[in-house]
């Protein structure tokens, strides 16, 4: 096991530049208390350096990135940028180069913070997404530009390598939980990927005799993701698919501002990506009110990811006693800044 760790810190835009150096202090204050250290290259990319260069991260930036062995990330996005430019100029590129196939975002209700779902008193669901095909392809092209008949067109791109590898993936992780894994699909009305979909994870399922699949088309599953959320364990998605239930679950857990995720490499290759499903949120950039749990967890994620699971376990408990304490930020109710709910937690470790 290592002692030393390299991570590459990407604040990013908004309230990130808040809530990354908030998780730096838990991090490295975790960090001692287990015997390893965080070498922590930061990175001013984003949308200042976007104004400043026209790129969002340097010509070489994907270089610098590949020597780490983890990358922390805030938040992406600006206003007075489109977002194409932002998503496209440093998100996407990293997850791509990286083959950060797996998007990883567990749903989990949290102490002091109620489901949105009458009737029901604890969420506790993952959802894997596909990352790197499938509807978010640079396939396709606009033709006719300003004129009447103008047209837009847009390239699904589902490779069985790619379906095979997030439905294995999937289905190993429900072998830890509760053996269900349910497949969002469309293959009624999308009439070659999702049927190519849903064969590929059937045959990958089959390996696995132990977890039972659910098919469901998406648009019941969204009603049912409301309706009954309990029900539901690992949730299995092509790359819009997953991206859409994963906001979805986490605003029915509670607040989509304390979700996490993680852009994985399983084999580890390359480096894996962590960050909070939160956007920028430039409303409220600036004022020190930004919730830091999504970054908090996201920083769990990734220290479990590292191979420090009682470091990330650690994390994880102190922001939920917090939270059980009526410890929080302004969006949930409470009285504490970004600041303050950082000190909190800090001050649980020593407890």
């Amino acid at each position: 096991m290592k002692d030393t760790y390299a991570i590459a810190s990407i604040p990013g835009d908004g309230i990130g530049l808040e809530v990354v150096p908030a998780a730096w202090r838990v991090l490295h204050a975790v960090a001692a208390r287990h015997g390893f250290r965080l070498e922590v290259t930061r990175l001013q990319w984003g949308s200042d350096f976007y104004h400043r260069t026209g790129r969002m991260m340097p010509a070489d930036g994907l270089d610098a990135l590949a020597r780490h062995d983890a990358i922390f990330l805030g938040a992406v996005g600006d206003p007075s940028i489109p977002d194409t430019e932002t998503l496209w100029g440093l998100l996407i590129p990293i997850r791509r180069a990286f083959d950060q196939y797996i998007n990883l975002r567990p749903v989990r209700s949290l102490p002091g913070i109620p489901v949105r779902v009458r009737g029901v008193d604890e969420i506790d669901l993952v959802i894997v997404r596909e990352n790197v095909e499938g509807e978010y392809s640079s396939v396709g092209g606009r033709i006719y530009q300003g004129q009447p008949h103008e047209a837009a067109i847009q390239e699904a791109v589902f490779t069985r390598r790619g379906v095979e590898r997030a439905a294995r993936f999937a289905a190993t992780l429900a072998e830890g939980r509760r053996q269900k894994v349910t497949s969002a699909t469309k293959s009624n009305g999308i009439i070659h990927t999702m049927p190519f979909w849903d064969e590929v994870v059937a045959g990958v399922m089959a390996e696995h005799p132990d977890v039972a699949l659910e098919k469901v088309l998406i648009d019941a599953l969204a009603a049912k993701l409301v309706l009954d959320p309990a029900s539901f364990d690992v949730i299995v998605g092509s790359n819009l698919f997953g991206d859409i239930l994963s906001d979805l679950a986490a605003a029915l857990a509670g607040s989509i501002g304390v979700a996490p995720s993680a852009n994985l490499n399983p084999p580890g290759d390359h480096p894996s990506m962590f960050e909070p499903v939160h956007g920028s949120a430039p409303d409220i950039a600036g004022q020190g009110v930004a919730n830091p749990i999504g970054q908090l967890w996201a920083g769990a994620m990734m220290l479990r990811h590292l191979g420090r699971p009682e470091a990330a376990d650690e994390i994880e408990s102190a922001f939920r006693a917090c939270l059980a304490a009526g410890v929080s930020t302004r969006d949930l109710g409470g009285t504490y800044g970004t600041d303050g709910f950082t000190k909190a937690v800090l001050e649980h470790f020593s407890k």
